[in-house]
């Protein structure tokens, strides 16, 4: 492994992040042939097969478990040593790895945009996922900052909340429901629902939710995407329980109903969080400044009109 090189050590990592050479071709701007020469050279250096490929599926074998997890501690410590020597030069340069869940991305890259407009010098790599994937990306120090709902209690973690994240339940336009004005939890018991996957927030938030009312909801189906629940909404296969920050389009258009159910929305938090142990660079202090500051008038500013579209 001496003669290993960290540019190897990134693109293996990235490969067994995707389990995909396409996909971590494009997360590193690399051709798929690039991926696979330094994958090669890497196995070489290693002696060993790092992946075992089946046609397109592409599995860790255990001599790659056990390499990913060295390969990991040495560029969280390259990257480690990146920001100690930006903090000393006070730069706002390098590379910001931030972990956003899914229902961020209707606002976090429009801030982010705003964000490298005034901080030129910084490059921004997004990570997605959903709560429990972010949790592990912080635990292994492949994040310097996430953005999330419920911060992880598992973890020695800073949170700070800095916006309202309101959730309701949505119809179609012509569900019953929407024409009989605020209702009871109770009558939601017989319909069925369109779910997010387990280790999502908003599923959380839901069950917590259903938990409190004593109802066991009928599950209809499990999605992993706000898009295509809303698609399936709108269809008329079910009800779901999303964040209101995802349904502008659709609200705007008069294509999904919010219901008006007691004790909604539910209100949770936005927050940004980082691992207590990280000494964020100055790049990620400057990002973490910028989101506390102008996060919650950003989403006021773009979505504080759908409130009112909500009971």
């Amino acid at each position: 492994m001496k003669n290993a090189t960290f540019r190897q050590l990134r693109v293996f990592s990235e490969v067994a992040r995707h389990l995909s050479f396409s996909k971590a071709a494009q997360a590193l701007h690399l051709t798929p042939p690039a991926v696979t020469m330094q994958i090669k050279e890497l196995e070489g250096h290693v002696g060993m097969p790092l992946f075992e490929r089946k046609g397109r599926q592409v599995t860790l074998t255990t001599t790659g478990e056990y390499m990913l997890v060295y390969a990991r501690r040495m560029l969280s410590t390259l990257k480690d040593a990146e920001d100690a020597a930006a903090r000393l030069q006070r730069l706002e340069v390098g590379t910001l790895t931030i972990g956003m869940v899914s229902t961020a991305k209707y606002f976090l890259p429009r801030m982010l945009a705003e964000f490298r407009r005034e901080h030129g010098g910084i490059d921004v790599k997004l990570a997605v996922g959903n709560r429990e994937q972010l949790v592990r990306m912080l635990q292994s120090n492949e994040l310097d900052i996430a953005i999330m709902g419920r911060p992880p209690k598992e973890l020695a973690t800073r949170a700070e909340p800095f916006a309202a994240h309101p959730h309701v339940f949505v119809a179609p336009v012509d569900h019953p429901l929407v024409a009989q004005g605020r209702q009871p939890v109770e009558a939601l018991r017989s319909y069925a629902f369109i779910m997010r996957e387990e280790g999502s927030g908003t599923r959380a938030a839901l069950e917590k939710f259903f938990e409190t009312a004593r109802i066991q909801p009928v599950v209809s189906m499990e999605m992993a995407s706000n898009e295509t629940i809303k698609q399936a909404v709108m269809a008329g296969m079910g009800l779901s329980f999303l964040s209101l920050h995802t349904l502008g389009l659709e609200l705007d258009n008069k294509l999904i109903a919010v219901l008006d159910v007691e004790g909604t929305p539910v209100v949770r938090a936005w927050n940004v969080v980082h691992m207590l142990s990280k000494l964020l660079s100055p790049a990620a202090e400057a990002f973490r400044y910028f989101v506390l500051e102008r996060g919650e008038s950003y989403l006021a500013e773009n979505f504080g009109r759908h409130l009112t579209l909500a009971p």
